[in-house]
C-alpha cells in the first residue's frame, strides 16, 4: 500500500453505490489510510434539516475527518446538480492545495456524471414555446419530435410525457436537438483529474435487509421528531426536503391519518425501491472500469485502497 501525492497527480477517490450500501465507512476507512477530504455526493444529505432521514453521518461517525458539503443547504432552497457540481468542484480544489485525497460519497448519479462530463449548454427555451408544447397531446407531440429529432424520439419510451416535451422544446426553441446539446457538453473536470472510483453493488436481499434495518434506527433516533421540526417551518410541498423518503410517510403518520407500524411499512418500500433505481443506475451507467465490489463480506481495506488508488 502507497501513500498518493493528490496534489501533484489530482487524484480524486469516488465511492458510488445505492443507499444502505455501506458507502460511508468505506469512504472513511480509505481516509484513515490517506490524509483526506470526504466530500457529500448525495442529494438528500445536502440539506440541513434532514439529519436522521438522510442518513447522514453525526460528528462522533465522521470520527474526526473533515466533511465537506453535508448539511450546509437550508430546507427552503432546492439544490441542482449543476449547483452541487459547482461547489464540489471548488472543495476539491481546496483539498488539492492542502495535498489531501478529496474522496466523493454519495448515491447521487446524476451529480456524479455532471461533475465529470459537465452540463449541455442549453439556452433558456422560449416560454412561448414551452407553453403551446405542453398543451399538446402526448401522440402529436411525440410525432413532432419524431420530426424534428428523430433521434430523441427512436431513444424515448412512447408514453414518456416529460421527455418527450423537453426534447421538443430544446429542438424548436433553440433549433438544434437535445443530442447536439449533450454532445457539447461544458464544465466537467473528469479529463482534468486522476479518478479512482469504486462502485458498491451489493447483493440486493441483503442491501433490502439494510434498508428495513436502518429505517427502525432511524425512527429510534428521532425521525419523527425532526419531520416535525420540517411540518413547522411550513415550507411548500414541492421543495425536495419535503419530498425526501421518510417525510411524506412519517407526516401522515404525525398527522394520525396512518399507524406508526403503517408510516414505517410504507417508508420502507420507497427506501427498498429508491435502492433498486439506484443499484439499476450504477449497474449500468458506470463505466465499465470502474471497480465494482459485489460482496461486502470481508472486505480488506488494505486490498480495497490499493485498488482503487494504485499507481
Amino acid at each position: 500500500m502507497n501513500m498518493i501525492s493528490p496534489k501533484q497527480d489530482q487524484n480524486v477517490a469516488l465511492v458510488v453505490g445505492p443507499t444502505a450500501s455501506g458507502k460511508s465507512a468505506l469512504a472513511l476507512d480509505i481516509a484513515k489510510k490517506q490524509p483526506s477530504v470526504i466530500i457529500n455526493a448525495d442529494s438528500a444529505q445536502v440539506y440541513r434539516d434532514l439529519t436522521i432521514l438522510s442518513a447522514r453521518p453525526t460528528r462522533d461517525e465522521m470520527q474526526g475527518v473533515e466533511h465537506q458539503l453535508f448539511g450546509y443547504i437550508d430546507g427552503m432552497e432546492a439544490c441542482s446538480a449543476a449547483r452541487w457540481a459547482s461547489e464540489a468542484k471548488t472543495a476539491i480544489a481546496a483539498a488539492h492545495e492542502r495535498d489531501l485525497l478529496p474522496i466523493l460519497v454519495g448515491g447521487t448519479g446524476l451529480y456524479v456524471r455532471i461533475l465529470l462530463e459537465g452540463i449541455a449548454p442549453i439556452p433558456e427555451i422560449d416560454p412561448g414555446i414551452r407553453q403551446e408544447i405542453r398543451k399538446m397531446e402526448l401522440l402529436e407531440a411525440y410525432r413532432a419530435l419524431q420530426e424534428l429529432d428523430p433521434v430523441s424520439a427512436d431513444r424515448l419510451n412512447a408514453s414518456d410525457t416529460t421527455r418527450i416535451q423537453r426534447a421538443l422544446e430544446v429542438v424548436r426553441s433553440t433549433g438544434k436537438t437535445l443530442d447536439h446539446w449533450q454532445r457539447h457538453k461544458t464544465g466537467g473536470i473528469g479529463n482534468r483529474i486522476r479518478l479512482h472510483p469504486l462502485v458498491l453493488l451489493p447483493p440486493r436481499e441483503w442491501l433490502y435487509e439494510r434498508c428495513d434495518r436502518r429505517l427502525h434506527m432511524m425512527i429510534e433516533r428521532g425521525a419523527r421528531e425532526e419531520v416535525e421540526r420540517l411540518l413547522a417551518r411550513n415550507l411548500p410541498g414541492n421543495l425536495p426536503v419535503m419530498r425526501a423518503i421518510g417525510v411524506t410517510e412519517i407526516a401522515a403518520w404525525i398527522a394520525g391519518d396512518i399507524s406508526r407500524e403503517f408510516a414505517i411499512e410504507r417508508a420502507q418500500i420507497a427506501t427498498r425501491q429508491y435502492a433498486k433505481r439506484q443499484y439499476t443506475w450504477f449497474r449500468n451507467q458506470s463505466p465499465p472500469d470502474w471497480h465494482r465490489v459485489e460482496s461486502m463480506d470481508n472486505i480488506n481495506i488494505d486490498d480495497i485502497f490499493d485498488i482503487i488508488l494504485r499507481d
